[in-house]
This record gives structure tokens, C-alpha cells and sequence, in this order.
């Protein structure tokens, strides 16, 4: 009988860890066009830069943050409306936009990245001449 106890919380510890990995938080986003480029606004409130990962693989952008909570080590959270420490989104990108130009810059737990648009898709003025 105690094998089978030990086996059936065994699961359930395990199960627990594998829904806690798989929680992740998916940060707000707003997202504006102009006529030179993409502008991503992301709110990934807690993350370092050292915790920040953007990458581009083809045409899907890729933002991933860890989040740093500080605990006096004494202290241990009994409730927590924030269960995962984990930021992620992604995105596919169009073939109009220049992935190889991507700036990104995180400023008080807002992400900012631009991914300009190529050259031959932007917007341009044609000078008209007199006579």
C-alpha cells in the first residue's frame, strides 16, 4: 500500500512540475506602422537585459523574458497572482520588412523593437519637374 502512495504522489509532484514549466506569461503588445517601419511595444515588467532574449528565425520573430523576483530568503509567497517567471510571445514577420535591421531596447519593463521596412517597399516621394 505504501508503494502505491508513493507512486500516486510521485505522479502528481511530477505532473505539478510539468504544468508549472509549461506556464507561460504572454506579454501585452502593441504594435504601430509607419511608412519607414514596425514598431513592437512589449510589457515585460521584471525582466533584465540579461534576462531578455529576441531572435528572428526566418520570419518569426521570437521574444522571451525571465522574470527576476527578489525574496529575502527568510520570506516564502503563500499566494502569487504571477505563477510563472516566464515572458513569451512570437511573431511571423512579412517578407516586406528588413529582419536583418531588427533594434530592440528595453526602458522600465517596456520592450521597444523596430523592424524597419527594406528599401524598395517604403513610401517615397517623386519629385515633379517644371516644363
Amino acid at each position: 500500500m505504501t508503494a502505491y502512495k508513493d507512486i500516486a504522489t510521485n505522479k502528481e509532484t511530477a505532473a505539478k512540475e510539468v504544468a508549472e514549466q509549461r506556464l507561460v506569461l504572454r506579454p501585452a503588445v502593441d504594435i504601430f506602422e509607419n511608412g519607414e517601419s514596425i514598431e513592437l511595444y512589449a510589457d515585460v515588467p521584471g525582466v533584465t537585459e540579461e534576462g531578455l532574449s529576441v531572435e528572428v528565425d526566418g520570419k518569426t520573430l521570437t521574444v522571451q523574458g525571465d522574470i527576476q523576483i527578489d525574496m529575502p530568503n527568510e520570506m516564502r509567497s503563500l499566494y502569487a497572482d504571477v505563477r510563472s517567471t516566464r515572458y513569451q510571445r512570437a511573431f511571423t514577420l512579412s517578407d516586406e520588412l528588413d529582419t536583418g535591421a531588427i533594434r530592440a531596447e528595453l526602458n522600465d519593463g517596456v520592450l521597444a523593437v523596430t523592424i524597419p521596412k527594406k528599401e524598395e517597399v517604403r513610401p517615397r516621394k517623386i519629385e515633379v519637374s517644371v516644363g
